[in-house]
């Protein structure tokens, strides 16, 4: 089992790690959720991201109680949907309940609320990271002129931006803008935009003795970038964490980067 000082993680503010890899929760509900987490947590997963829209916060929870692994070995993340703007405290609190836990790694704001961008929700996220409810804060979906809004107002840029994400996708010039704000971008949905099949990819699995789906995963993690596949397939789910023992060279990186269209 590789524990989290093992996994590669990037730095965020106040000496938080957060680990490259992390475990996707979204539509994995009820006892195949649970179960799910559990085999997550069994394969080495130490990072796990859940919402409270996605309706199983309590089976998160759960399996990481149930796992023996210890809470502050966990980084643990939830967002607040964009229609409790307003209700902050409250959604955080149900969220720390369900979870079953006395605090979050990292809490985001899941979609930019239509009024204000969010601004006033998140005055109240940097008050729940400074209370130290919440090791780190962040935002799901923004654009890099929304991320301007909050930093602007507040001077505390989002810790991470939590995108869609994958070869498809990528553009360095939205990377680079992230990080001139010193804000991490986190890929969700590696799998949906990519083409598994694409040759370039093949060749590159055949290349290293892996998957096209662990070439994916891997591309994210030579960049940089946070990345949280998701499987209730307890083969599936350890496949997608052994993605540490290759790497991808310059030009390997560069074809891939080519797949966006």
């Amino acid at each position: 089992m590789t524990s989290s000082v093992d996994q590669p993680a990037i730095p965020l503010p106040g000496d938080v790690l957060m680990p490259l890899v992390g475990f996707g929760t979204w539509q994995a509900t009820g006892r195949a959720g649970y179960e799910a987490v559990l085999a997550a947590l069994e394969a080495g997963y130490r990072h796990i991201d859940t919402a409270t829209a996605y309706g199983n916060e309590a089976e998160v929870g759960r399996a990481l109680r149930d796992s023996g692994v210890p809470r502050e070995e966990v980084f643990l993340a939830t967002k607040l949907p964009a229609e409790h703007a307003g209700d902050e405290r409250r959604t955080f609190d149900a969220s720390l309940a369900a979870l079953g836990t006395d605090y979050l790694d990292l809490w985001l704001i899941h979609w930019p609320p239509q009024r204000g961008g969010g601004l006033d929700t998140w005055r109240e996220f940097i008050a729940v990271r400074d209370e130290g409810l919440a090791r780190a804060i962040g935002v799901s979906n923004y654009s890099a002129s929304q991320l301007d809004v909050l930093i602007q107002a507040t001077e505390v840029p989002p810790a991470v931006n939590q995108i869609r994400w994958g070869p498809s996708l990528y553009d360095p010039r939205r990377v680079a803008e992230h990080r001139e704000r010193g804000v991490a971008v986190e890929g969700y949905s590696p799998f949906k935009t990519t083409d598994l099949d694409h040759p370039v990819l093949v060749e590159i699995a055949r290349a290293h003795g892996v998957s096209t789906s662990q070439v994916v995963l891997r591309w994210h993690v030579d960049h940089g970038v946070v990345v949280i596949p998701k499987s209730v397939t307890p083969d599936r789910i350890r496949q997608n964490f052994d993605v540490f023992g290759f790497s991808l060279d310059e030009e390997e990186l560069r074809r891939i980067d080519g797949l966006a269209g």
